[in-house]
């Protein structure tokens, strides 16, 4: 949608494909934010950065896996695709602040964040449209738009009551009063999705939705359009300027996920969009696109699934104190706080090493049940469900003995690794693994709990929540140049082809600067693939 709006624009005649019946890919079930450094947006809200620091952390960031032109078009693009955004569509947006990038600690990196969202949004304004657009991951029972700035507060409800409770009161109030007067307001990834359709609407782009891409057309090296199956029959669509393939990763071809990351994945794990199953990044091949880092993905640790269904979100929960990680051994291998890429790179690193993580258990003790939401959808004080202990997914015990056993651990080792983790968390300092050493660890801590928001000692009944590697996409592919531009195995781009967001190898290599990384550079690279069309770059 960024590049059909900004094609449009500029005056070009556009048009989305869409295999699956809704809009929005995965974007519309994520959290919806998205990080474009040293944008006019940033500074509006108060934020203090400079091209220089962005490009100095971008730099350090990536650490040469990837091209230096990708991640500088990216940085070079931001803030025209902000302003972009604000004349095609109807949204607003706001800076996260506080929200730190994933790796403050490095040059040029902000505690203070450059992450920014969509201001809550009517999604009413689709009218008929509204069927459209694709359902979030979570569905609140009560109408209430919860922006990713709002979801801190909101997990600290019990613990923070003076900040949490009023913010519920007021999104609630916003969800239901607008319920009364036929407004639907959503936040995150709905915001999003439904505001950057909205602008496609305006704008009269078409937008053919179960329509599956089967080849591309070329014609003396340079691809000039597409043939897609539509209800049953083959139909070409043309395309004078360019054909961008944004169709997302192969988050849903498991024997992709085997091939290229890990045999331990297994089918249903991913949280990106059921549609994404890796067919653009091979139909790119058929006309000699090459790939590029295949083995990455947007890793997620994730509740494991209930019997027939999926991964439950866990994100504050694993930098919460009272908690930790251990692996089959009974050991932490891992700052439970590090970003969720960071994390899913050392399950795998362990796997490569001919160390693998077999199993993997959130422990935790009743303070922490009584205090934090969990899994999106058990507040304060509510009982983990028993299909939780049924499928065997949860244990519950009254000591580190009972719980090891309960989830077939090494009982000593377990032991061991509690009463170690509880010295660290008295002292305040995580000597072994450094949880809670950065401004991006800390975020999602407890404010109330010091020394370290990050660490306190488990006592009292146990908890142990078994976990999956899950994902919010698969991040390699396509391999593209600064334009945007599908590359060959020699180099040289493929006339007419465009490859951006998971279809294209991610601009960042294989790290995640900040919350809304992923949706951020497919937003910028949507910009930029449209002016190059239009002639406009080279």
């Amino acid at each position: 949608m960024a590049a059909a709006l900004a094609a449009h624009e500029l005056g070009l005649d556009t048009l989305i494909i869409e295999k699956t019946d809704y809009v929005g890919g995965s974007t519309a079930r994520s959290g919806g934010a998205f990080w474009i450094p040293a944008s006019s947006l940033l500074i509006e809200e108060g934020a203090v950065d400079t091209a220089e620091r962005a490009r100095e952390y971008l730099r350090a960031v990536v650490g040469g896996s990837a091209p230096d032109e990708r991640w500088e078009s990216f940085q070079q693009h931001g803030d025209e695709t902000v302003r972009m955004l604000k004349r095609t569509t109807p949204m607003r947006f706001m800076w996260s602040e506080g929200y730190s990038d994933y790796h403050p600690e490095l040059p040029g990196g902000a505690a203070s964040g450059r992450t920014c969202e969509c201001r809550p949004f009517d999604v009413s304004i689709l009218g008929s449209e509204r069927a459209r657009l694709r359902p979030p991951v979570l569905e609140s029972p009560v109408p209430m738009p919860i922006t990713g700035a709002d979801y801190k507060w909101m997990n600290l409800m019990a613990r923070v009551p003076r900040r949490g409770i009023p913010l519920i009161a007021r999104r609630a109030a916003k969800g239901i009063g607008g319920k009364l007067i036929g407004r639907e307001y959503v936040a995150g990834g709905q915001a999003l999705a439904a505001g950057m359709y909205a602008g496609v609407l305006a704008a009269g782009i078409p937008v053919w939705t179960r329509t599956t891409l089967q080849q591309l057309v070329t014609e003396d090296d340079r691809v000039v359009g597409v043939v897609v199956e539509q209800d049953g029959r083959e139909v070409t669509a043309r395309a004078r300027r360019g054909v961008v393939l944004a169709a997302g990763g192969f988050d849903h071809d498991i024997a992709m996920r085997h091939k290229f990351q890990s045999e331990a994945l297994e089918a249903g794990w991913s949280l990106g969009s059921d549609g994404n199953t890796g067919d653009a990044i091979r139909i790119g091949q058929d006309v000699g696109a090459d790939i590029d880092l295949m083995d990455q993905a947007w890793w997620f640790p994730a509740v494991a699934p209930l019997p027939g269904g999926a991964p439950m979100v866990l994100l504050a929960e694993r930098s919460l104190p009272g908690s930790f990680v251990v692996d089959q051994n009974g050991r932490r291998f891992v700052n439970e706080s590090t970003d969720y890429m960071s994390f899913g790179q050392r399950i795998l690193e362990r796997e490569r090493t001919g160390d693998a993580i077999e199993s993997m258990w959130l422990v935790f003790d009743q303070e922490y049940r009584n205090s934090y939401v969990f899994a999106g959808g058990l507040f304060p004080r509510m009982r983990i469900p028993q299909s939780w202990y049924d499928a065997g997914i949860a244990v519950k015990a009254d000591s580190a003995g009972d719980l090891a056993q309960g989830i077939g651990l090494p009982a000593e080792e377990f032991t061991a690794s509690l009463h170690r983790f509880n010295e660290l968390a008295v002292a305040g300092n995580d000597d072994d693994f450094g949880r809670g050493g950065t401004a991006y660890d800390r975020y999602y801590g407890d404010p109330t709990v010091t020394p370290n928001p990050n660490l306190r000692p488990l006592r009292g009944w146990l908890y142990a929540v078994r976990m999956v590697l899950s994902d919010l996409g698969t991040c390699g592919g396509l391999r593209a140049d600064g334009n945007g531009r599908a590359l060959r195995r020699d180099g040289a781009p493929i006339d007419g082809l465009y490859a951006i967001g998971n279809n294209a190898a991610n601009a960042f290599g294989a790290t995640y600067p900040g919350a809304g990384a992923t949706i951020g550079q497919g937003l910028v690279y949507g910009t930029i693939v449209a002016h190059h069309a239009a002639g406009l770059k080279s």
